[in-house]
């Protein structure tokens, strides 16, 4: 079986990341977990060590401080290539994404090169979303679609799985974006390469401890990062052909 790797970065998770690596091994027994830690202030590196002693399938990632979701992603990804994962996940830590999906979502991988965690195909699934994070996250989509031209329905989603050949065709080195946009960025280079991108219906909770890691800052930076990749695109809104 070619080896998967399910990312899950962390920053004071210390709540979480027990039951949720129990969780995707449960679900999942054949994959290996990295967390990618920020030098969380509530204990959680300490925790995630003394899991990776209990269990081979778990890896920690410590990084010296808070550098943001696309960095940490960026290390795992990094950390992942190295030693030939052919399956990538992203995660959330924070059961926002159930783990009996990753399955499904490694099913449909194995027919295309990037399979997302989609909460809006075939319709709404969220629960427990105020509504105007729901209608923020809606209105996010519309507007990277209508810039671009991405035909994606949840292109902010942080649930999905790559392909090794993706990632390395991609520059990380070169990513800019370090939020939630981050994913956008993503999925963006991917579809312009010629990658075929599938979405799978997935249930979306928000969190169940923990504070949500949204902000001003990280709004703002989507909104300016869909018109930096049309200029990047030289104003293509169409994938290339593969």
């Amino acid at each position: 079986m070619e080896k998967t790797l399910v990312i899950i970065p962390t920053y004071n998770e210390a709540q979480n990341v027990q039951p949720i690596a129990q969780a995707v091994l449960d679900a999942a027994p054949d994959v290996n977990l990295l967390f990618v830690d920020d030098n969380s202030p509530d204990g959680t590196g300490r925790l995630i060590d003394q899991m990776v002693e209990k269990d081979e399938r778990i890896h920690v990632l410590h990084r010296m401080e808070k550098d943001g979701l696309g960095r940490a992603y960026i290390a795992g990804f990094k950390w992942a290539l190295a030693r030939d994962y052919e399956f990538v996940f992203e995660m959330d830590a924070d059961f926002s994404h159930n783990p009996k999906d990753i399955p499904a979502i490694q099913e449909a991988a194995q027919g295309a090169e990037l399979a997302i965690g989609s909460r809006y195909v075939g319709g709404i699934r969220v629960i427990n979303w105020p509504l105007h994070r729901l209608i923020l996250s809606r209105g996010a989509g519309i507007y990277v679609k209508l810039i671009t031209g991405l035909p994606l329905t949840d292109p902010t989603g942080g649930f999905k799985c790559f392909r090794r050949c993706v990632l390395e065709s991609i520059n990380l080195d070169a990513i800019v974006s370090n939020g939630y946009s981050f994913q956008v960025e993503l999925n963006h280079l991917a579809w312009r390469k010629g990658y075929r991108i599938v979405e799978v219906p997935i249930v979306f909770e928000e969190r169940h401890s923990g504070a949500s890691k949204m902000s001003n800052k990280i709004i703002f930076e989507a909104l300016w990062m869909v018109w930096r990749l049309l200029f990047q695109a030289k104003f293509r809104r169409t994938a290339r052909v593969s």
